[in-house]
């Protein structure tokens, strides 16, 4: 007997789906509403990368901090405080651990386990090619902005916004406005699981991360010339790589067609724990409007690679150790 239990908690709904009989069934979250600000995504982020590069006496998880501060706010961060953060840090530097602050924690495991599956590979170890060409061992960043460096865009957050083309429904991602031809750049490493036409989203490609937790939705890409050179279903690519440039397709049955009113990007980031989730009625959308605005901060310098297609590759090649190409 599959038993489903609903947990409602302040401003987060969430459910987890339990089967107390068939070993073959699994337990999976089912929903995130994913509220941490850019402000807090900066600050424990920072945390993490600063202690580990120094190698402080307490090493920072950027992934525990928010969870914690999560538990604190009900999952709502428009409390969020950089002081709440400054009291945690200052419990940790006085000898307390996060697992003895979270172990009363009710929903803390929720919470980390969310958080990973959307934040999980976006800080770690890699290596960039500097000036010389050399490559050079970090910590840190290592999902890009999905606008290459030195172009404009604008965007605001219109998450769960009506949309009416072919049928009424909600707005699942962050629409990116900016020039049509704008190189668009793979937000982390991962594969090509779905490209070519789609008539809500024109020409569009989907990457999915590695371990699988994350499909990365970018859409209305640019008429007649969409996608980077030699980009094909199964090809792994690299954060900050040149993937496609910036159009208006899309709202259309015909291929090909410029049917959207303002050029732009738009970015959708699903979440799975199941399988079953991808195109099932299950699916997870996360407002990404603030990770956005994290990830201002790290963006991929391109140049134009063929004067006679007008295509472009990044700067700085980037190696890391889970990227087989």
């Amino acid at each position: 007997m599959l038993v489903i239990f609903i947990i409602l908690f302040s401003s987060v709904s969430f459910s987890l789906q339990i089967n107390s009989k068939s070993e073959n069934e699994k337990s999976y979250i089912k929903w995130i509403d994913f509220t941490p600000t850019s402000n807090a995504l900066i600050e424990t982020a920072n945390l993490d990368i600063r202690s580990h590069n120094n190698q402080e006496k307490v090493i920072y998880n950027w992934i525990e901090l928010l969870s914690y501060l999560a538990c604190k706010y009900g999952g709502d961060f428009s409390l969020y405080k950089t002081s709440d953060l400054n009291d945690l840090v200052n419990k940790l530097q006085n000898g307390n651990t996060i697992e003895a602050l979270t172990k009363d924690l009710k929903y803390y495991s929720y919470y980390f386990e969310s958080y990973s599956a959307i934040l999980g590979e976006f800080i770690g170890e890699y290596e960039i090619q500097n000036n010389s060409k050399t490559f050079e061992k970090k910590y840190g960043l290592k999902a890009f902005c999905p606008i290459a460096k030195n172009y404009n865009f604008s965007h605001y957050d219109d998450f769960g916004a009506s949309r009416s083309y072919g049928y009424q429904r909600k707005h699942l991602g962050n629409d990116l406005m900016g020039s049509i031809g704008t190189p668009i750049v793979a937000v982390e490493s991962g594969y090509v699981e779905a490209i070519g036409w789609n008539q809500y989203g024109g020409w569009r490609i989907g990457i999915r991360s590695f371990d699988k937790k994350r499909y990365y939705y970018y859409a209305h890409l640019r008429k007649d010339h969409p996608y980077a050179e030699d980009i094909y279903e199964g090809k792994i690519v690299k954060a900050g790589d040149v993937i496609g440039y910036l159009g208006m397709t899309g709202y259309s049955s015909k291929e090909n067609v410029n049917n959207v009113n303002v050029p732009h990007l738009h970015l959708g980031m699903q979440i799975i724990f199941d399988e079953s989730q991808k195109d099932g009625t299950n699916q997870i959308w996360i407002d990404v409007y603030q990770i956005i605005e994290f990830l201002k901060k790290n963006k991929s310098e391109v140049y134009i690679s063929n004067q006679k297609t007008k295509d472009f590759e990044r700067v700085y090649d980037m190696m890391e150790q889970n990227v087989y190409d």
